[in-house]
């Protein structure tokens, strides 16, 4: 037998290869504490949440009040001068009757005096009246040229769309400025992003006046 001495080595050798930690990393242990802290922080976001769609639900219903009670009252005044003050904002008649739901010729009986149903009495009033809403509580000049400007240059969706559509909410959301335009084009048209795209773009040339252009690709 040789007389060498063999030492061997009991120990566990170090992990190697695939899976095996990376020297000096400490696998992260969540305390009690951060764990709370990330609970609360998400009981509170949700919580911010709820309150948010509440007072948003709670504004859209008042203002929506708000309009109904406006249209009682203006409905007393005759249809010939409601007429007239929607005349006098700068309504185009063809844009006046397709809110209404109505033909021009119409609007001109209605304003030589003859007679109209209640229903379409109401309909002129609610009209005229989210008008005065709308200049009165978002300083909106000028409401007729307001109604006809296309929510965004991508489409050509106008708030007489939405009004004609029977869409008031959306209208008062855009004009409030809480419903972003691209937000309100959503709710109105889901697929306005594919139905309205165009390789073109409206821009404003040297001499002030609008254009039109390719879009660059």
């Amino acid at each position: 037998m040789s007389d060498r001495t063999v030492n061997i080595d009991n120990s566990t050798p170090a992990a190697t290869g695939v899976g095996a930690p990376l020297h000096g990393w400490v696998e992260p242990r969540p305390t009690a504490a951060t764990s709370q802290v990330t609970q609360d922080l998400g009981a509170e976001r949700l919580r911010a949440k709820y309150e948010h769609e509440d007072k948003l639900k709670v504004h859209r219903d008042h203002l929506f009040n708000e309009w109904q009670s406006r249209a009682a009252e203006l409905g007393r005044s005759a249809p010939s001068v409601l007429l007239e003050r929607l005349s006098d904002l700068g309504f185009a008649w063809r844009d006046v009757a397709r809110m209404l739901g109505v033909s021009v010729a119409a609007l001109q009986k209605w304003r030589r005096g003859e007679r109209m149903t209640g229903a379409n009495r109401l309909r002129l009033a609610s009209l005229l009246a989210a008008c005065d809403l709308i200049v009165r509580h978002y300083a909106v000049d000028e409401i007729a040229s307001w109604f006809e400007m296309p929510l965004t240059t991508e489409c050509p969706i106008t708030p007489i769309d939405l009004y004609a559509d029977q869409q008031p909410k959306l209208l008062f959301d855009y004009a409030s400025g809480h419903g972003h335009p691209e937000q309100v084009l959503s709710e109105f048209v889901p697929d306005w992003r594919e139905r309205y795209r165009s390789d073109f773009e409206v821009y404003e040339a040297m001499d002030g006046e609008l254009a039109i252009r390719p879009k660059d690709k």
